[in-house]
């Protein structure tokens, strides 16, 4: 079963009506006039990082992904839950997880560990206080909206390449632009799987077509395959639809536009996308 058909199964469970039927990185739970924000990321030996990996780059990772998706959702965190494996060197990630959680201003909430041979999996829960409603979701984007992205593309597959880059070991998810975005944003979600693959998805869920420019695509400096780094993922970059023209609280680059539904939900440079858009699991 792959991940597609494991979490179509998931929707038939009974959901809460945060969870938004799992067609997003995140549930919103109302509670008493405010609004939670709760996300789930694990990342796994092998997977999200090499083998030999200094536990603290770990810890700051896993902490980071998940704050990305609460970024992407206008949400100011409250605090996360660890799920650690007992690592040689488990000190280090402790020293990682103060790092990160510094870095952002994030408390630990708690959390589980366990200690078993073979490669290891950490998991974090990020829990989050919405800034606006309604949430930015992926499925709001509208045929017209003009779609962006922050920061720039590809840097994670270099930092991966060369073995030891920052940008894929300690990703910086955008939470301050999230925050200003919120207010101004159809819908909003986090670079991590490939900017085709998570555009298709946006467009996807929001009844569209996304139309992106390869050559728009603000890219990291010493990028020689786009195509790859469009399809990389890792990135934690922002990807918005957002009224064309509008005024935005922050830099981003516009690489494309919201299409009414067609055939295709994803046409790069106006043809068709190769197969692999971006990572799957499977």
């Amino acid at each position: 079963m792959d991940e597609a058909s494991f979490i179509a199964a998931l929707r038939a469970l009974p959901l809460h009506p945060g969870a938004q039927d799992l067609r997003d990185d995140a549930a919103v739970i109302e509670i008493g006039g405010e609004a939670l924000v709760l996300t789930h990321d694990a990342i796994a030996e092998g997977v999200h990082y090499r083998a030999g990996t200094d536990p603290a780059d770990i810890a700051w990772k896993l902490v980071a992904v998940n704050l990305s998706d609460l970024a992407a959702k206008a949400a100011e965190p409250i605090g996360v839950l660890i799920g650690a494996t007992l690592v040689e060197g488990a000190g280090r990630f402790v020293h990682g997880l103060r790092e990160v959680l510094d870095a952002y201003g994030v408390k630990l909430l708690g959390g589980d560990t366990i200690a078993h041979a073979g490669p290891a999996t950490f998991g974090c829960t990020a829990i989050g206080r919405a800034t606006v409603r309604p949430v930015p979701a992926r499925s709001g984007a509208r045929a017209g909206d003009a779609l962006y992205v922050t920061g720039a593309i590809g840097a994670a597959m270099l930092g991966f390449e060369a073995g030891d880059g920052a940008a894929y070991l300690r990703p910086r998810p955008r939470l301050a632009e999230g925050l200003a975005l919120g207010p101004h944003v159809h819908a909003m979600m986090d670079v991590s799987d490939g900017l085709l693959l998570d555009a298709r998805r946006m467009a996807e869920a929001s009844g569209c077509t996304a139309a992106i420019e390869l050559e728009a695509v603000p890219f990291a400096p010493g990028t020689s395959n786009r195509l790859a780094a469009a399809s990389w993922g890792d990135d934690y970059e922002l990807l918005f639809a957002a009224p064309d023209g509008a005024p935005l609280p922050v830099a981003a680059t516009r690489i494309g536009a919201m299409l009414g539904q067609a055939a295709q939900p994803l046409l790069l440079d106006g043809n068709v996308p190769p197969e692999r858009l971006g990572y799957e699991h499977r």
